[in-house]
């Protein structure tokens, strides 16, 4: 391995930086957003497309058993980004620092912790299934043996999920956005491959009759789990490369220790993400659960809980966009954030949020007209399923577009260090918000006369016009002290808020 110290290296380093630090911000935000809205899109795609093959089976439980599953894969998930956040934001403020020995130790250490929360999870899950089946939120016997089906392999591929995230976002935040992509879009396109090959068996109709397998596994929702395991070791061993090959801080596990210091420094950055994502986790499960508190029936629970899967999915295909274009100005904004370049992170931040508005008002303005032929494809294979797809999606795009400002706040605090009030706007949207609301929303439109089922299609369109009421000010105020704090001055802005 090369010694970063080198003067190759060296030389390499300095010219990154004096390109994060000098070309125009837009132009750099540009280039580095194109290949991650083309990762997030891609990956978000597969997810979509699990979701796809398995509603052909014409079955509403093993699509609510794809959705019982994903807290699981969020909690999974949610390790990863807190291990590859903290580190890459780390990173990108050492390589603002030109630290560039600093930077190494941190690299080893987010990819070894990253494995080690992987391994935890696979052991804890494969020991303790049935009663994890039961806690995300399984209500009837057929979903609750789909689920099963779904969930061994996914726990198997953990430790590879949580590392292949780390080297993602270190790569990407050292501003190698273009390896990142070959790794995330080589698994995910080799899972949409693999999904039907692993999904149906020979002389299955797909399509209402328009094409019959000449072969498969037959593994039904279980082959789009193996689909997504293989995918994701691949990923795996493709960014092992890409770190190799490109002229990113090398992960030698050698430089990898226990020392507080680095996992506080991982906590610092990766602390907002882990809330988050396991906020999603959890806010999945409580709405898995909500639905078998107010809905009646068997099938009607399937139906309820197929649909949200669809329509969950379809927004996080949706958001993956905005996500992608959010981690275009992350090293944008922790290059000279740790620079001390303060009023090139507030152009590249206003920048990203009116191109991001924009975009996402057009796009749910496509998405509302289309909502009933968009959801039939993904939600659910009965009648009552796609109904309730199309309305909850609606319902959700119409406030779509104030996520733009949500995200991007969570990204910058997250980028700059500013761990406690990251942490609170990345609690908003599934946290704060949501939780009241998918629990109480059922009761307050029953007293108006109206179906629990309501509050529940309405919870998460609720919870995100509040997220943005939270975040609002939060982003502003920091925007706001960047703008009073000269360029060259001394002091972070974090100790003078």
């Amino acid at each position: 391995m090369a010694n970063p110290n080198s003067a190759a290296t060296q030389a390499a380093s300095d010219a990154k930086f004096k390109r994060m630090t000098t070309e125009p911000v837009e132009k750099l935000v540009a280039k580095l957003a194109v290949p991650t809205i083309i990762s997030m899109l891609v990956t978000s795609f597969y997810n979509l497309a699990d979701t796809f093959f398995v509603r052909q089976l014409e079955s509403d439980s093993m699509i609510a058993a794809v959705g019982i599953v994903f807290p699981l894969m969020a909690i999974i998930q949610s390790f990863g980004f807190f291990c590859g956040h903290g580190s890459g934001n780390y990173i990108s403020r050492a390589f603002g620092r030109r630290d560039y020995a600093d930077a190494e130790k941190m690299a080893a250490a987010g990819f070894g912790y990253a494995v080690i929360f992987g391994l935890a999870i696979c052991v804890f899950g494969l020991l303790f299934k049935n009663p994890l089946i039961t806690l995300l939120g399984a209500k009837t016997e057929a979903t609750s043996a789909a689920t099963a089906d779904y969930m061994g392999w996914i726990l198997i591929a953990a430790p590879f999920m949580t590392g292949a995230i780390v080297m993602n976002n270190q790569l990407r935040m050292q501003g190698n956005a273009f390896f990142a992509m070959l790794g995330l879009t080589s698994g995910s396109i080799l899972n949409v491959i693999l999904d039907p090959l692993l999904i149906y068996g020979k002389g299955n109709s797909l399509f209402g009759g328009l094409i019959t397998m000449p072969f498969g596994a037959g593994m039904g929702v279980g082959g789009a789990a193996l689909a997504t395991g293989v995918s994701q070791i691949v990923s795996f061993a493709v960014l092992s490369v890409g770190i190799r090959l490109s002229d990113n801080i090398k992960i030698n596990l050698k430089n990898f220790s226990f020392k507080p210091y680095y996992f506080k420094g991982i906590i610092q950055g990766g602390l907002p993400s882990l809330v988050r994502q396991g906020l999603g986790s959890i806010a999945t499960t409580v709405l898995n659960h909500a639905v078998g508190i107010y809905v009646d029936g068997g099938e009607m629970i399937d139906a309820v809980q197929a649909a949200m899967t669809g329509v969950s999915k379809l927004m996080n295909f949706a958001s993956s966009a905005l996500i992608g274009f959010g981690q275009g100005f992350q090293p944008v904004c922790g290059f000279n954030y740790g620079a001390k370049l303060y009023d090139r992170v507030r152009r590249a931040y206003y920048f990203c949020f009116r191109l991001s508005f924009v975009a996402l008002i057009g796009l749910s303005a496509v998405g509302i007209i289309f909502a009933k032929p968009i959801t039939a494809a993904i939600a659910g294979s009965s009648d009552a399923a796609q109904q309730i797809a199309a309305f909850t999606l609606r319902a959700q795009l119409a406030v779509f577009p104030l996520m733009s400002w949500v995200t991007l706040s969570n990204m910058m605090l997250q980028n700059i260090g500013m761990t406690g009030r990251a942490t609170i706007v990345a609690m908003t949207r599934q946290g704060l918000t949501f939780l009241p609301s998918v629990l109480l929303l059922p009761l307050v439109v029953q007293l108006f006369g109206a179906e629990p089922l309501l509050g529940i299609e309405l919870a998460q369109a609720v919870a995100d016009a509040f997220a943005f009421v939270i975040a609002l000010p939060i982003g502003l105020q920091v925007l706001n002290e960047m703008k009073r704090i000269k360029s060259d001055e001394t002091v972070a802005i974090g100790e003078k808020l």
